[in-house]
């Protein structure tokens, strides 16, 4: 009997023991919980039929479940990158051209930047566009393909123009200004950044999905639903789409390789086979960038952390940041009222001296309004002026810069 015992306790831990062995053997196996290192491989987890046929993807390669996988950026459950202390980043600048642009001053501000540029409407172009249509989205999505296997950390998409208002204001509507000041840990961290921090136009939302009627100014409302359905046939229709406009952002080099090679072409194919035209089929892929890199159907940060995290201007929170646009609304009101004012007085008295009959009073209380409005605009830019200064030497401290965007900061960490 004692003897039997003994035997059935030996017998338990033996098929203890196995199962342990094999639970970690098997774990050890398992694809799912191998470290990632943002390869094709590594970041699909589909079947065979799903990397050769993009529209067959689900997203598999969007599991959040799993231990070992690399950090993750927001919520997203995309692949995003663990900055560190003086990281050296290679970065690139991708800019679509037409032939009449000029372009001069990408050489003139960025000399030491790696910069491809695409021209779109010449054919007999040493690097052209496979067909002039979709606006930036063909070049885009040409350099992706075509470059996938040799990314640089970051990869930069803007405009060929260097001023315009759709650029950062803070930042002088200069896109050399922005690239020269965007923080590629920033980048890293994230996985996509959009290169413009206003809301206006295109956030809080934008593109509604379920209208089926154009409406002024979105022409592509009316197929939107229809092109979602092409373009994310598995993923459910959001109500809207959102993220400031206009379609110039950064990818880290992990977020490019989340998604394979595959997609790319696929995308870029609907491009040159959708019978929509140049600019519909741009203006969907606009406020769908966010969508296809981040999971995120609105992607719209708060402004004053895009300026501070993503380009070293830092106000100290929102509520200060708010206060700086209030003295800018308050001095474009005065402008305005300077204009009037000027429009209505007589041209020789715009430089403020009384010289009409020299008794005139209106024309002096006139004149007296004028010099007054002058002198409270040139106040207000004087404090706006010191107010930036100060959000630029704010933003220069990376402890300060973390502070104000929530963010976990480390005494040396240099990002």
């Amino acid at each position: 009997m004692h003897a039997t015992k003994v035997t059935q306790i030996l017998a338990t831990v033996s098929a203890i023991a196995f199962l342990a062995w094999f639970h970690h053997l098997s774990g050890r196996l398992d694809p799912m919980q191998r470290p990632r290192t943002g390869g094709f491989e590594d970041t699909m987890m589909g079947t065979p039929e799903s990397i050769h046929h993009p529209t067959l993807l689900r997203h598999e390669h969007l599991n959040t479940d799993q231990e070992l996988a690399p950090e993750r950026s927001m919520t997203t459950g995309l692949l995003a990158g663990s900055p560190g202390p003086a990281s050296n980043y290679s970065r690139v600048v991708v800019i679509p051209s037409m032939q009449e642009d000029d372009i001069r001053w990408i050489r003139k501000q960025l000399p030491e930047m790696d910069v491809s540029i695409t021209i779109a409407n010449n054919p007999a172009a040493p690097k052209h566009a496979p067909k002039n249509k979709g606006h930036e989205v063909m070049i885009y999505l040409t350099y992706l393909i075509d470059n996938y296997d040799r990314l640089p950390d970051i990869v930069l998409f803007m405009h060929s123009h260097r001023w315009t208002h759709h650029n950062n204001h803070l930042l002088g509507f200069d896109a050399s200004q922005m690239i020269r000041a965007l923080n590629n840990a920033h980048v890293v961290r994230e996985g996509y950044v959009n290169m413009r921090c206003h809301w206006s136009p295109g956030c809080p939302e934008w593109l509604r999905t379920n209208t089926g009627q154009d409406t002024l100014g979105k022409q592509e409302e009316s197929v939107l639903e229809r092109c979602w359905q092409e373009l994310f046939p598995f993923d459910p229709l959001p109500s809207f789409l959102a993220q400031p406009c206009c379609a110039q952002f950064a990818l880290s080099k992990a977020r490019v390789l989340s998604l394979p090679r595959s997609r790319y072409i696929f995308y870029r194919d609907w491009i040159l086979k959708t019978p929509l035209s140049d600019y519909i089929s741009g203006r969907i892929w606009e406020y769908s960038w966010q969508y296809l890199f981040t999971k995120d159907s609105a992607r719209c940060p708060a402004e004053h952390v895009c300026y501070c995290d993503g380009f070293g201007v830092c106000f100290g929170g929102d509520l200060a940041y708010k206060q700086y646009w209030e003295l800018f609304q308050k001095k474009t009101k005065y402008v305005e009222q300077l204009g009037n004012s000027t429009q209505n007085r007589p041209a020789n008295l715009a430089t403020g001296l009384q010289v009409v009959n020299g008794t005139d009073s209106s024309s002096a209380l006139a004149t007296t309004s004028h010099l007054l409005l002058r002198t409270h605009i040139a106040n207000l830019e004087a404090e706006l002026k010191a107010r930036l200064q100060d959000a630029r030497h704010r933003g220069a401290n990376p402890r300060l810069r973390a502070q104000e965007c929530g963010r976990p900061w480390g005494e040396g960490d240099g990002f």
